[in-house]
C-alpha cells in the first residue's frame, strides 16, 4: 500500500511535466484526488491488560472512549468517521470491552484503572498532548483522566455524561416516574424477580430478554433517539461485551440505579480544577439529562455547552452533521 501511495505521489508530481500541464492545472488535478486514510490497528500492553485501539485520519490526536460500561468503540462507527478529515482518531476498547483483554477478577474493572489504560495508550503511541472525547460512561472516564493527567490534554470533550452518580440516580427515579404505569410496574416486577440466571446457559450472566426489552427497548428508547431513531436497534442484542464488567461497575439491580463501583463517581467539587479547554454536549432528550451537562458547564470555568435539538443520548446519530461540525469548530476554531 505504501508503495502504491508513493507511486501516486510521483505521478502527481511529474504528470504535469509529461503532459505539458500548467502548474494551476496540476494543483486542480491534485485537489481532485480522493483522500486516503489508512487504518492502523493494534494492542497496547497496559499493566498486563492488552488494550485494543484503532487509529485513522490526519491532524492532532483525538482519543475517543466509549460508554457502557462494557460496550466497545463500534457504536461510534460510521458516525464519527468524518472527524478523520481534520483529526487523527484513536478509538480505544476499554479493558474488558470489545477486543481488549478480559480480567479473571472483575474487581480490576474500575474507572481509576481505565484512566491508566488511556495514559498507557497515549505513551505507547507517542501521542504527546491529546484531545480526549468521552461519551456516556466514557465521559466519566474522560473527566477522571482530566482530573489526574490534565497536563497531557489540549482539549476535553464530554458528551452525554454525568459527574455525580447520586444525581444520575435521581434522573433515573424521575425517568421511571414518567413511564406509563404498565411499563413501570412490569420493570419493577422483573427487577424484584431477579434479572440474572434465568433461561439458557448463555443468559445466566446477563439480563433476561424480557428485562432487556422492557428497560432498553421501552424505558430507555425515548431517551436514546429523537430525530433519527436507529431502525436496526435491537434491545435484546445490546452491545455489552462484558457482563462481568457491567455488573461490577454498574451493579446488579437493574438499569435504573447505579450501585456498582461507579457509585464512587462524585466529581462535582473537583471539576473547578479543570482548566483545559472543555466542550460539553448533550441531547435535549438525553438519557443523561441535559441539566447534568449544564451543571458541569457551570463548574468548569470557560467551558462551552451545546445542547443538540431533537436528540437523545446518541446525539451523533440524531444530529450527525451538527455533531461533527460542533466538534471540529471547537478543535479547529479558525477552520470554518
Amino acid at each position: 500500500m505504501k508503495k502504491l501511495l508513493f507511486m501516486a505521489i510521483l505521478v502527481l508530481a511529474f504528470g504535469g511535466l509529461l503532459t505539458g500541464a500548467e502548474p494551476a492545472a496540476q494543483a486542480r488535478s491534485a485537489s481532485a484526488m480522493p483522500a486516503v486514510y489508512n487504518l492502523q490497528q493494534g494492542f497496547v500492553d497496559a499493566h498486563g491488560v492488552l488494550i485494543y485501539y484503532e487509529s485513522l485520519g490526519v491532524g492532532a490526536p483525538l482519543v475517543i472512549v466509549h460508554g457502557g460500561p462494557g460496550a466497545s468503540h463500534d457504536y461510534f462507527l460510521p458516525y464519527l468517521l468524518p472527524l478523520a478529515r481534520k483529526n487523527r482518531l484513536i478509538f480505544i476498547d476499554e479493558r474488558g470491552s470489545g477486543r481488549s483483554g478480559k480480567l479473571e477478577d472483575p474487581k480490576g474493572y474500575t474507572v481509576e484503572n481505565m484512566v491508566e489504560d488511556v495514559e498507557a495508550v497515549r505513551q505507547a503511541l507517542h501521542l504527546g498532548q491529546i484531545n480526549l472525547l468521552g461519551h456516556s460512561y466514557g465521559g466519566v472516564l474522560a473527566q477522571a483522566y482530566a482530573l489526574k493527567y490534565q497536563k497531557n490534554l489540549s482539549h476535553l470533550i464530554l458528551c452525554s455524561t454525568f459527574a455525580s452518580t447520586k444525581e444520575m440516580n435521581e434522573v433515573f427515579v424521575r425517568m421511571k416516574e414518567k413511564m406509563a404505569p404498565e411499563l413501570r410496574e412490569r420493570i419493577d416486577r422483573l427487577e424484584k424477580a431477579g434479572l440474572f440466571g434465568h433461561g439458557k446457559d448463555y443468559e445466566k450472566n446477563r439480563y433476561t430478554n424480557d428485562y432487556m426489552v422492557a428497560a432498553w427497548g421501552e424505558g430507555y428508547f425515548p431517551y436514546l433517539y429523537q430525530n433519527h431513531p436507529d431502525p436496526n436497534f435491537d434491545p435484546a442484542g445490546q452491545g455489552v461485551t462484558s457482563w462481568d464488567l457491567y455488573r461490577e461497575m454498574w451493579g446488579s439491580n437493574g438499569e435504573f440505579i447505579i450501585d456498582g463501583n461507579l457509585k464512587s463517581v462524585e466529581y462535582l467539587k473537583r471539576l473547578p480544577s479543570i482548566k483545559v479547554r472543555t466542550l460539553i454536549t448533550a441531547g435535549d432528550h438525553d438519557e443523561c439529562d441535559p441539566s447534568l451537562s449544564r451543571e458541569t458547564h457551570e463548574k468548569i470555568a470557560g467551558s462551552k455547552l451545546v445542547i443538540f435539538p431533537k436528540s437523545g443520548h446518541m446525539t451523533f446519530v440524531d444530529q450527525p452533521k451538527m455533531f461533527i461540525s460542533t466538534i471540529n469548530d471547537f478543535l479547529h476554531p479558525a477552520a470554518k
